[in-house]
Order: C-alpha cells, then structure tokens, then sequence
C-alpha cells in the first residue's frame, strides 16, 4: 500500500486552535461531524457490499446501527426499499432528516416488521462483546435465503489510522477504551455467524482513505466516531484533541490535507432458507 506520509517536518497550520468541547455537552456537534465529515469516508465500504449483492429495486434493505443514514441513502439511490435503526438519538434525527424510516429499535411499535428484509447490514463498529445479539438481531430480520452484512477494519498493519486510533488507547487509563481492530483477526467475525443461525456466503476487502480537508477537520471527524469518549472522559477532551493532532502530523501534506490509507473487511452471510 502506498503510503501518504509526508517527508520532512511539516508546519502546523497557524492560528488559534480549534474549540473542542466536551463529549457530554457535544453530541449534537458530533453527530453533525459524523454526518458531514466522517461517515462520506465508508461510502467504498457501502458501495462495494451493495455492488457484490446487487442491490437495486427489487431490494429490501435494513442497516441495524444506521446512525445518520448515508449507507441507507446509496441504497435508496439504487431503488432499493430501505429502513433503519439507530438507538442515539441525535443520529437517527440526522437520518430522519434526509427522510429516511428509521426507529430506535426493531422491535419498537409500528416499526420494522419482522424477517421482513433481503439484506441486513451491521456497518457499525461495534465492540466484539456487543455483536454476538447484533447478529442474532439482524438473523432475525432476514427473509429465508436472504443476507446478512458484517464490516470490520481490516489488519492493523494495513490501515495508517492504527497509530492514531491508538491515542484512544492510551488516554482512557484506568476506564475501558475500545480496540477498533479486534474483529479483524482471521476468523473472528465468521465465529458470530453459527450461534446465529447463519452460515457464510463470501467476504471481501476495501479500500477506504480517511481523506480531510484540513487537520481540524481531521480531528473533529475521528472524535466522531465515538471511539474516543472513554479517552476524553479520563484524560479530557482539550487533551485528547491536542494528542489526536500530534499523531495524525505524519499524515499531513503539504497542502493543509490530512489523508490515512485504510483497509476494511465485510462478510456475508445468508439465513438458510
């Protein structure tokens, strides 16, 4: 993989620091970061599963952990019949908003019907210990002889994000910090599948570049994802932010632009008839 660091040192652009506020106080401005920053840096992600299962009108598809709902938007632009579910609350307005169908959960009145769906997608980077009923969930959902999608990072060393995403690590302390990459061991999102009733149907590998405009936007797109908040609950938000920009300098080019070559894996799996 080629690589986007930068040679030499590289100025920090000048002028004040960008405001970081709290995570409590900010999730409103986050989600709005995810859906305007982050959650565009997937969309290889979602085109590739959608172009491998080819999705199109005669399609129906839920996306369990929709948040803002861009994955749920290609699907829609290919005539597919979609919904979501998004339990944050600021998200699933964020969804709602490009008039989308989506509810806090499934199971919800008048919400998603049951084994009502061709394809189910769990686009989400959830923790290992929170898939196992996430994919029981999205079992459930199928339509016999339908799909389910799982995505996780590919290897560390395949994602110039891992040095960075290990500031998340570091900062948290004594709290619990999330690892990114622990589905990514050969084997470990296959081993979701069985106790769900599932059984595999293919995998593949795509590249998706963390592209930014500029280093705030960098920083303001990676605290999106929600990775960070242990960090910044521990060692505060100002802190992390501070530590977040130092280790994205080796990704900074010359033009202000902050870009990271990543891999992400997705695997399919079909509900026997």
């Amino acid at each position: 993989m080629a690589s986007a660091r930068t040679t030499g040192t590289t100025a920090r652009p000048t002028g004040a620091r960008p405001h970081h506020p709290q995570p409590g106080a900010a999730r409103p401005a986050r989600a709005r970061d995810w859906a305007e920053i982050q959650e565009r840096m997937l969309v290889p992600l979602y085109e590739a599963v959608y172009d491998r299962m080819e999705v199109g009108p005669a399609s129906s598809v839920l996306g369990l952990g929709c948040r803002s709902g861009l994955a749920l938007l290609l699907a829609a632009g290919r005539g597919a019949q979609v919904a979501g579910q998004e339990p944050r609350d600021e998200l699933r307005e964020l969804a709602r908003d490009r008039r989308l169908r989506v509810c806090a959960e499934s199971r919800a009145p008048a919400a998603v019907p049951r084994s009502a769906h061709s394809l189910v997608t769990v686009f989400e980077q959830l923790p290992a210990a929170e898939y196992s009923p996430v994919v029981a969930e999205a079992a459930r959902l199928t339509l016999p002889g339908g799909h389910v999608v799982l995505a996780a990072w590919g290897p560390p060393e395949r994602c110039e994000s891992a040095p960075v995403l290990d500031v998340a690590r570091r900062m948290a302390g004594r709290t619990t910090a999330r690892d990114p990459f622990e589905l990514s061991m050969p084997g470990a999102l296959e081993d979701l599948l069985a106790p769900a009733g599932l059984r595999p149907a293919g995998s593949g590998r795509v590249s998706c570049p963390f592209a930014y405009a500029d280093l705030d936007s960098a920083v303001r797109g990676l605290l999106s994802t929600g990775l960070f908040e242990p960090a910044e609950e521990f060692s505060g938000a100002s802190l992390v932010a501070k530590e977040l920009e130092e280790a994205l300098q080796p990704y900074l080019r010359a033009d202000g632009s902050v870009r990271m070559e990543n891999l992400f894996r997705y695997l399919i799996a079909e509900r026997p008839r």
